[in-house]
């Protein structure tokens, strides 16, 4: 089962992990993982590392997991293949350019379909690999490309077009997901098959009020390392990584973050 891992600042803070424990956490029963990728968004362009190699294979993963930036806005994305193999191209998450911006994408399930639909020809969005997380990722930027076309559409606007394709695209499989543009981050919830084989939350959700500071947190391989007493930190992840307090997604709601806190959301 892949991992999903977002982090949403109020000011500039260190998120340091261990990928490898990080990647076991959730049921797997070894710290190997098919791919993996970290993006730290600065403005509006993304500084991303990922590497379709085993964790335990990976140089580059010791060096991130040393020297992580501060930022106030990160996704991570661990992978187990089930679409597509073993490629640098097929490893998230996704980026691509829309309204003179960076925008990326990190999917945790599986799509039915959703390879077809994404390879018609009259589309300005691409794949380059074959996953259908990829695939999903070009088929939302089509939806949101009329909307920043000579403009930066409102908030109310971008979360009415991802609410309307995320209840689209679940009925063709299990769709958690993070995306962001470079204002918001929005978190989309559906499902999880536990290890025991039991379906549950897809995406969790906590906020850490600056009240909350003091001692680093650490559990999952994830340390989070808050800056002062006047921090506001908003995280989500596949399965809940810190201590605290994590509120499950209802199946198809979307949580929208900004600067540490919780923008809006939507009913699931």
């Amino acid at each position: 089962m892949c991992e999903l891992f977002c982090l949403s600042a109020r000011k500039p803070t260190r998120a340091s992990f261990s990928l490898r424990r990080f990647a076991g956490y959730g049921g797997a029963s070894t710290g190997n993982v098919d791919g993996w990728g970290v993006a730290f968004h600065e403005g509006h362009e993304v500084r991303l590392y990922k590497e379709p190699e085993p964790a335990s294979h990976s140089p580059w993963l010791d060096f991130i997991e040393r020297h992580t930036l501060p930022t106030r806005q990160l996704v991570s994305h661990i992978r187990r293949a089930t679409q597509g193999g073993n490629s640098l191209a097929n490893t998230q998450p996704f980026v691509r350019e829309l309204g003179g911006r960076t925008h990326l994408f990190a999917h945790n399930g599986d799509l039915k379909d959703v390879v077809t639909r994404a390879a018609d020809p009259a589309h300005r969005f691409h794949p380059v690999g074959q996953t259908d997380s990829e695939s999903a990722f070009c088929l939302l930027l089509e939806r949101l490309a009329p909307l920043w076309h000579r403009r930066v559409p409102p908030l109310g606007l971008r979360l009415e077009t991802i609410a309307d394709f995320a209840a689209a695209m679940r009925p063709l499989g299990t769709f958690n997901f993070l995306y962001s543009d470079g204002d918001f981050v929005f978190g989309h919830g559906h499902r999880r098959r536990a290890a025991d084989g039991t379906m549950g939350p897809g995406l969790w959700f906590r906020h850490r009020h600056r009240a909350e500071h003091g001692a680093h947190e650490t559990e999952a391989g994830v340390a989070l390392h808050p800056t002062d007493d006047a921090q506001d930190l908003s995280l989500l992840a596949s399965v809940p990584v810190t201590a605290g307090h994590w509120r499950p997604l209802a199946e198809g709601e979307i949580v929208v973050l900004a600067g540490g806190e919780l923008a809006t959301t939507t009913a699931g």
